[in-house]
């Protein structure tokens, strides 16, 4: 048990975060290298004014009218990537063993309000989960590959909530966890979770297009 503990904590947790670093700078070095051959041309007209104007819009709730037009949805997606992304940075179990490695340390969420995010990643995730099998539009659109991601990210997740109250076998979540930890920071620059990385270009893209070469709104 302590030799896999030791591994996962170790040679295993720097070959995840080498690969996360690395893996998302070669697909941003890509992507520009795919725009600067294949549609050069996109770079004349990419606009900072009209792509913060709709980074903006699609980044507040009910902003975009395809938010507004899907409140449900709407909620559930912004609440699922708020708490996937600060709970995982600011949980103190996670800071007390950077300080432990790195002497070094910053703001950490009060425990209860960490259980809290837990929570609502994992019910979001199950609400994902649900309507990828009862909405007909959602579902002819999904893929083995679509289950395996949602897996991913919900997996850390739910066993780091179980170790956390130390509820059925405490070691096995808790090495599931962190290994579990580590393939989604391996699989985001490789899968399609890569559009937590793109994303804000796509859109800074779209919004200097509507902007201003059609001079219209695209939220």
């Amino acid at each position: 048990m302590h030799t896999a503990y030791d591994m996962l904590t170790g040679p295993c947790a720097w070959t995840a975060f080498i690969l996360f670093f690395g893996g998302c700078l070669y697909r941003l070095i890509k992507m520009l290298w795919l725009v600067w051959k294949k549609e050069r041309f996109i770079f004349s007209y990419m606009s900072l004014r009209y792509s913060l104007r709709s980074l903006v819009h699609w980044m507040v709730p009910f902003m975009a009218v395809n938010w507004r037009r899907q409140p449900v949805l709407t909620i559930a997606t912004f609440a699922f990537h708020l708490c996937l992304i600060l709970t995982p940075l600011f949980v103190s179990a996670h800071i007390i063993l950077w300080e432990e490695a790195w002497q070094f340390s910053w703001w950490m969420l009060p425990d209860g309000l960490a259980d809290a995010m837990t929570m609502v990643v994992i019910v979001c995730a199950g609400y994902f989960f649900i309507r990828r099998l009862v909405s007909p539009e959602v579902r002819y659109v999904t893929g083995p590959s679509d289950w395996i991601i949602l897996s991913i990210v919900a997996a850390p997740f739910i066993s780091g909530f179980l170790a956390y109250h130390q509820w059925f076998a405490y070691r096995f979540f808790t090495m599931f966890h962190i290994f579990s930890g580590e393939v989604m920071l391996v699989a985001i620059p490789f899968t399609r979770l890569s559009h937590m990385i793109i994303s804000p270009f796509t859109r800074a893209y779209m919004g200097s297009e509507f902007g201003k070469i059609r001079h219209a709104r695209d939220w």
